[in-house]
């Protein structure tokens, strides 16, 4: 192996073989961005955790459960775009910094007020949205930013082990969550949260990254953030997968944010249980992203996005239909890991299509999609909870995701040809064989060469 190729993307890779399920971790970048982010999103989850409980505790309402949810995350749906824009427009190294930092504030000002006990339902609101307009440019930049770190044929499980890490972090996170509230209170899990960013920013700027070519500004941010959805929009393959994206993020996603209903309400297992739930459905994620980063291609997962939306859509109904907690916890176990292979099969096939040059905006969309519905279907199923209980709108998301999974698995036939041209086209442009061998990356027939209509 030649040294640039060793220092390919900024990152020093070692000589040593690694194993192929870590094989990105041998980018010194990328190891540094894992153990910060490790230490980080177990804060987060944890935070997650304690404010849903602490909104439920100050309401009991399954409503106001489904609005702290919208308010977090619907500046994602309107501004993710603009986080894209901003990705393909400035050094994402930097930005990401900054981002962080912003989120570290906001978590040591909820902390402030709740264990100074101040906290109130506007106070949680407020700083709910704040981060929520925090996390609409960080999502799509810390997307982007993948590539800068890991060579391109470790982009897959670069992906996949950011997934599991993420999940990692939501096995431990609620479970620690869930004693601390029922012993100390949330305003500890907060002040967790707070400090742990320390880790993460720490490790960026540890980082050693070099400056990319920023482009030309020749024509208007505007018709830059336009040139992103059209992309989206005429791209038949990409179209498809943020389309079902959404439907699973509207429709099937708020069954977390029902989770506290589940725990009190259904099950009767209050904090302790929310915790043991939560853990349940991490740890399922946490193998399903294992699972995905032993791949070492994009062929197959087109099929694995559709079965996994299937057995996520089925796990959701068997969940609303339980009233045992050791049943439910073995329920969410594999629906966690369906949701995160959908999600992360999603994302590389996305990553492995899109050119560089659009990637920034391009996962200002999917963070759009997978992110900013999910406030949408929040306020949804919040609403509806209260109407017609959490079980029966739980079971009807899972119905609704079902038939999204039939009419994505009738489609993809029709998708395979123009995105393996896709593929083909981003992997010339990296310099990388036009033709991957079969069982290695994807199988390539003279049809799949010749330009798309």
């Amino acid at each position: 192996m030649t040294s640039d190729l060793r220092r390919e993307n900024g990152g020093e890779r070692s000589d040593l073989a690694a194993p192929s399920i870590v094989r990105a971790l041998r980018h010194r970048n990328f190891r540094l961005f894992f153990g910060g982010q490790l230490v980080s999103l177990v804060g987060t989850w944890m935070q997650s955790v304690a404010q849903s409980w602490l909104v439920f505790r100050l309401t009991h309402s399954s409503v106001l459960l489904g609005l702290v949810g919208f308010a977090s995350q619907i500046p994602v749906f309107l501004l993710a775009p603009v986080g894209g824009l901003v990705a393909d427009r400035r050094h994402r190294l930097r930005l990401l910094v900054a981002t962080q930092t912003a989120s570290m504030v906001l978590a040591f000002a909820l902390a402030a007020l709740t264990l100074s006990g101040r906290v109130r339902e506007w106070h949680i609101f407020v700083l709910a949205a704040l981060l929520g307009v925090v996390n609409a440019f960080d999502i799509p930049i810390r997307q982007a930013f993948v590539v800068e770190m890991v060579a391109r044929e470790d982009l897959v499980n670069a992906i996949a082990l950011n997934s599991s890490m993420v999940n990692g972090a939501r096995v431990v996170g609620p479970a620690v969550a869930g004693v601390l509230v029922a012993t100390i209170g949330e305003g500890w899990c907060f002040f967790a949260n707070a400090v742990s960013y320390i880790a993460v920013i720490a490790a960026l700027l540890r980082m050693d990254v070099p400056r990319r070519a920023l482009p030309p500004r020749a024509s208007s941010a505007l018709s830059h953030l336009a040139e992103g959805f059209r992309f989206v929009a005429r791209t038949p393959p990409i179209r498809a997968l943020l389309l079902l994206l959404g439907v699973v993020s509207f429709t099937g996603m708020p069954y977390a944010v029902l989770m506290p209903v589940f725990a009190e309400d259904i099950l009767h297992a209050g904090a302790r249980g929310l915790g043991i739930l939560m853990g349940a459905s991490g740890l399922g994620a946490l193998l399903g992203s294992l699972a995905l980063a032993r791949r070492r291609g994009v062929q197959g997962l087109g099929r694995w996005v559709a079965v996994s939306t299937a057995c996520f859509a089925m796990g959701l109904v068997l969940f609303a239909l339980s009233r045992s907690l050791p049943l439910s916890v073995l329920i969410l176990f594999p629906l966690g890991g369906a949701m995160i292979v959908q999600m992360a099969a999603s994302n590389t096939l996305i990553q492995a299509m899109v050119p560089d040059a659009l990637r920034g905006r391009v996962m200002g969309v999917y963070s759009m999609m997978f992110m900013g519905m999910a406030p949408l279907g929040a306020m949804l199923a919040g609403g509806l909870a209260g109407r017609l209980g959490a079980p029966a709108t739980v079971a009807a998301g899972g119905i609704v995701c079902l038939a999204a999974a039939g009419v994505f698995a009738l489609r993809l036939p029709s998708l395979r040809g123009h995105g393996r041209r896709l593929i083909l086209a981003q992997q010339a442009a990296g310099g990388e064989p036009a033709v991957q061998a079969v069982g290695s990356e994807i199988a390539v027939d003279d049809e799949a060469l010749e330009p798309s209509g």
